[in-house]
């Protein structure tokens, strides 16, 4: 199908390690969980001094490390090392690449579910360093401390129960956006330059896209991850704000009278865009849905009962209208 739409096509193998796919996420909900129960218990004994040095210190530890693994470990870490491959197809001098995984994956929590798990740690923390600034400080804040303990090991659990499992077919995340990409491929003019790249590993710490984008010059690219039928389109980057191309997609949106959301992408969420915004790329990544769409991520509910594919065409429609403006 690619070949046919004019692109050069080739697989590229590359080599990477499953232990912060497997293990760094629910390792980080469990140490989240200990370090709380700790500062709350310090915090209860009246040493505001000690729970925030806890606290703050624990955060920066967990959170250096925690970037590290994901950005470089899953690379470059000797430990339950694997092989996969991507499929990347190009012609020309790509500006834009379009890009979608491959591979699937289940846990026991949904993603939203994560999330908020994710959100109410962030949240907690907070919380946490403002209750202890205010025992420091002198005021009676110490009863505040058993509910820090306890929305900080709360938060916890979903974290620490997303573990990697195979049971979900993955229709939504990610079969829906492969299929995306191929209809732009194939409805782009051929004298066009572009570029499409199809990650394997991207359920297991984004390694296929860590992988190809290393030592690769920064461009532009379309991140297609979950396109449901029904919904609104969703608009999101990390890092550096890739306002051309949103504009784009948002104007062709908009005329093709579907409701568009633009916004960051919500902590906890790891998708192929936020390895390359880490290597400085500007990334949108598209997606249309519900809150519905996003609880039957990773679940065995995303099959192709709950998904026609009628989303895709008018997603790629205003995808091709937006790179054949920019062009």
């Amino acid at each position: 199908m690619l070949t046919a739409a004019g692109l050069a096509v080739a697989e590229e193998p590359f080599s990477y390690s499953q232990l912060p796919g497997r293990v760094a996420t629910p390792l980080l909900g469990a140490i989240s969980a200990v370090l709380f129960a700790a500062v709350g218990h310090v915090g209860w004994r009246n040493d505001p001094a000690l729970a925030l040095t806890l606290l703050v210190g624990g955060a920066a530890i967990v959170g250096g490390g925690a970037s590290w693994v994901t950005r470089f470990g899953v690379l470059d870490l000797r430990w339950m090392r694997a092989q996969s491959t991507n499929l990347v197809a190009s012609r020309g001098n790509p500006s834009v690449w379009l890009v979608a995984h491959l591979d699937s994956k289940s846990q026991p929590v949904a993603i939203l579910v994560r999330a908020l798990g994710v959100i109410g740690l962030l949240v907690t923390a907070l919380g946490a360093a403002v209750v202890g600034a205010l025992q420091l400080a002198g005021h009676d804040v110490r009863w505040m401390w058993p509910w820090i303990t306890g929305l900080g090991v709360l938060s916890s659990l979903p974290v620490a129960a997303s573990v990697v499992q195979s049971r979900s077919p993955g229709a939504l995340d990610d079969a829906s956006g492969v299929g995306t990409v191929l209809m732009v491929a194939q409805s782009l003019p051929q004298q066009l330059a572009l570029g499409v790249v199809l990650t394997s590993a991207e359920e297991l710490g984004l390694a296929g896209a860590r992988a190809w984008v290393r030592g690769r010059g920064a461009v532009h690219a379309i991140n297609v991850d979950g396109v449901d039928d029904v919904g609104a389109l969703r608009l999101t980057w990390t890092k550096r704000r890739p306002t051309t191309l949103l504009d784009l997609l948002t104007v062709r949106a908009t005329e093709a009278g579907m409701p568009v959301s633009v916004g960051r992408l919500i902590p906890g969420a790891l998708l192929d865009g936020v390895a390359l915004a880490d290597a400085g790329w500007q990334v949108v990544t598209v997606s249309r849905g519900t809150l519905g769409t996003v609880a039957r991520i990773h679940t065995p509910r995303d099959s192709l009962d709950h998904l026609r594919g009628e989303g895709m065409a008018i997603t790629a429609a205003i995808i091709v209208g937006a790179i054949a403006t920019s062009a």
